[in-house]
Order: C-alpha cells, then structure tokens, then sequence
C-alpha cells in the first residue's frame, strides 16, 4: 500500500508527547514525608476524576522518555524515572569501584533485606512473603517446577496464558504426566455485555468436572493478549473453597494496580518489575504466602510442598525458611533491585490507588475516543470498569485475521506518527482454527489525554489511509 501522508502534521499528533517542561517531583514533590502526606491531601482532594493536571505534568516530567514520540508499549517494558536511573547508575559503578563488599551500599547478606522492609507494605505483605526474582517468569518457574505433582494431577489454567508460564507447565506435563485443563475465556467483542460471572463460571464447571484431582489453579491477574482485569480475589476464593493452591501471573499489575496481597489471598504471585513498575530490567516480585504453609494443608500429606529448583540454598530450606531460599540464588544484581525498590517507593509515595484510578481514567478514555472516533473497529477489552486495565486491545479493520496488516499499521503509527503500540495474537475460543490480531495499547501514569486522543486521531487517519 502507498504511503499518504501529505495531509498531516506529525506534530498535531504529538501535542501530549512534546511534554511541558517543570521542576522534578523527586527532589521537589516527594523529598519528604510531609510533602508526601501533602500528597495524600491531594489524593483525598482528587477523589473522582483525578484531573490535577499540574501534578500528573510533574510526574510526566520525571520520566526520560523521548519527546519526539509517544511510546504507550508499557506492557513490553516501562522506562525508569530520572533519579532511579541516576542512582542505578552510581550503584552499577559502586559495585565496579568496590565487587568485593560493593562498599556496604546494599546493607548485610543477603543485601536485599533493607529493600523488602521498604516496599512490602506497599503490596499487603509480610517481609518474609516478598522476593525480589528476575521477572515474572523466573517467579511462575520457580513455583510451577518446585511443586510435587504426580501423575493424573490435573492443572487448571486458561487459554490465553503467556509462554513464561505454559513453557513450565508443559514441562511438568512431560516430566510427571499432570493432565493441563485450559479454561476458555470469554473475549469481549461488543456484540454483548460480559460481567464478572462470565469469567467465574468456566473456573466453576471445570472444578466440577475435575474435583480433588486439581492440585493448581494458575491464571493471568490480566492475561497479556487481551487486557481483560480477570476477577482474581473471587477465583482465589473459589479455589481456597476446593484446597487448591493458587498461582497468579501478575506481569501488568504490580506497578498499575494497587495490589494488597493478603487480602487477595493467594498462595503465590509472581510480577515484573521492568514493566509497569518501571524499574530496571531483570527484576521481578515473587510473592509466597506464609512460607507456602497452606499447601501442606491442601496437598496429600505424601507430597512434598515445594522443592527450591532455583536457590543456592535449598538444602538449608528448614533453616532459613522459603523467602530466604528462595531469594538467594547466589550473586545477584544488587543495583537492579535498588532501582526496583526506588522506583516502587516513588510509586508509594504517589499513592498506589492513586495511580491505578488514573491509568483506569486514560483506559476508559482510550476505549470511548476509540469507540467514537473509529466506529467501525472492535474493541477486545471490555470498558466496564472491574473488567479493564491498563491495557486496550483494538482492531481498526474488518478483518481481525490479517496480521500483516497490522503489523504494517503499527510500525506506519510509529514511523509516520510516532506512536508506539505493539500487536497482539489469541484465539477467541479454545478449538479456533484462526487467530485474532489486535493493537495493544498501554495507558500509565507518564500519559495524559492529549496523548490518548493524538493517538485515536493518528490510528483514525492511518486506518482510512490503509483501508
């Protein structure tokens, strides 16, 4: 297809992403405790619409992002604030400076304690239920390949899991015989309303249909294929009520929902650190309830609960107990992990539901500009509230089985327009024999509403360019 683009300014597009220059919020905003209880105040003030303009400018402003473009790929990878990379930075080069004791900058052995006391709170957990992995699916291996399945055991996922956990699961399919059950999700089309129920009710049926075969529920808290906010507490619920342990694959929800493990009451979450949470590459947070005591009470007492398959120190398990095994898998990458723990700090200091609302506010922004502005697309993420996330799924065209064309959209959207979107793939249902491609757009706390609706109008441009 020609390229048209005589009849627009790539700079009308990019009204939210030329940014407004301001003072930085870490020195200025969130130096200290009072200016972070004025933050409350402000939260308590911004109840509703959350539409403080100049804060959220501020926090745009603390972020490095190129101006020239508008990069909404979060569910990819994040980008660290300025003064987290600034001080991984100088970590990086302590630890070169000084590799035998990197000059005591990370505390004692295991020199990740002092990281966990700070950010636990922050996620409704107790400092021995929090580690700090590598990415969510070195946390989703980790649990996966340390339990003690036999063979007949049966795991209930679903179909639209993401390779980091179905690699393991097929794994232990080889290894141990377990029967995999993949629970068809209902995809949002448009063509009906779906609620809470529709996503409850094919975990209940194959409950039934397996009984105390099932050992494991493990599922996506937002699958990655189509942004659906899948109701974790109720399933985490309803498995608790049948003794089975619960693994949840929390990839795009720690650093874009206000996360309280305990109350979600899960055995184990394992989520990025490098993607919403914007902190540095190959981080990750493990959560393990209680030292993972419940499966003891869940499993046949011939099993073992957990195996450490990925720690230096599990044959002192006993000793040390589960979060300490398992966060220590010989030497690490200390500055990473600070940069993780200060970027979740900064998070905390801006208000976890506070962040949350907002990105809810730019996604349900994001649908109705779509919605209106190219009414002949569909929409794969439903805009009822409980059901979204930070992620929009969204076809312009007709035809949703034609991936190269828009794999050919959302590199002209970037080249053309300088949006930065990616393509995403699922089938609709289990026993589809086609897949269904959509753009996936990522809303967070560093976009604002011009960069929402630049971007509907350059995909409403681009798509009667390439219809």
């Amino acid at each position: 297809m020609s390229k048209d683009t005589s009849k627009f300014n790539r700079r009308d597009f990019l009204k939210g992403g030329a940014g407004v220059a301001v003072a930085g919020i870490s020195s200025g905003l969130f130096s200290n405790q009072a200016q972070a209880s004025d933050l409350g105040g402000a939260s308590s003030r911004l109840s509703g619409n959350h539409s403080d303009d100049r804060f959220w400018r501020k926090v745009k402003n603390e972020f490095t992002l190129n101006r020239r473009s508008v990069y909404m790929n979060v569910g990819t990878t994040g980008s660290m604030p300025k003064d987290v990379l600034k001080d991984y930075d100088k970590n990086n080069k302590i630890v070169a400076e000084h590799p035998w004791d990197m000059d005591n900058a990370f505390g004692s052995w295991p020199y990740v304690n002092d990281m966990i006391a700070a950010i636990a709170p922050g996620f409704g957990a107790n400092t021995d239920e929090l580690v700090l992995s590598r990415n969510t699916t070195d946390g989703m291996a980790s649990i996966i390949n340390g339990l003690d399945f036999k063979e007949g055991d049966v795991i209930l996922s679903t179909h639209h899991e993401h390779i980091g956990a179905t690699s393991s699961l097929y794994t232990v399919q080889e290894r141990f015989g377990v029967e995999i059950f993949d629970v068809e999700l209902p995809v949002y089309t448009g063509e009906r309303e779906l609620t809470v129920e529709d996503y409850m009710r094919p975990f209940r049926q194959a409950i039934r249909r397996f009984g105390d075969r099932i050992k494991l529920m493990v599922f996506s808290h937002i699958p990655y294929k189509t942004g659906t906010t899948l109701p974790a507490k109720k399933l985490c619920r309803l498995a608790r009520s049948h003794r089975i342990p619960t693994l949840i694959d929390g990839a795009h929800t720690i650093g874009m929902l206000n996360l309280d493990f305990h109350d979600l009451d899960c055995d184990f979450y394992a989520g990025s650190g490098h993607k919403w949470q914007c902190g540095a590459g190959a981080t990750g947070i493990l959560y393990i309830r209680d030292n993972a005591s419940r499966l003891e009470r869940f499993w046949p007492s011939d099993r073992r609960p957990l195996y450490f398959v990925n720690s230096s120190l599990a044959a002192s398990a006993d000793y040390y107990g589960a979060q300490l095994v398992s966060q220590y898998v010989g030497h690490d990458n200390y500055p990473a992990k600070q940069a993780l723990t200060d970027s979740c700090k900064m998070w905390d200091e801006i208000g976890r539901q506070r962040i949350e609302d907002r990105v809810l506010d730019l996604s349900a922004l994001c649908k109705e500009e779509l919605a209106d502005k190219i009414p002949e697309g569909t929409l794969f993420t439903s805009p009822r509230r409980e059901l979204s996330s930070g992620l929009t799924t969204f076809n312009p065209f007709s035809d949703w089985t034609n991936g190269e064309l828009l794999t050919e959209f959302r590199d002209r959207l970037r080249e053309d327009y300088g949006y930065i979107i990616r393509t995403t793939d699922f089938h609709i249902h289990k026993d589809s024999t086609e897949s269904t491609y959509a753009l996936r757009i990522s809303t967070h706390l560093f976009h604002d509403e011009d960069d929402v609706k630049g971007l509907v109008k350059a995909m409403k441009h681009l798509a009667r360019q390439m219809s």
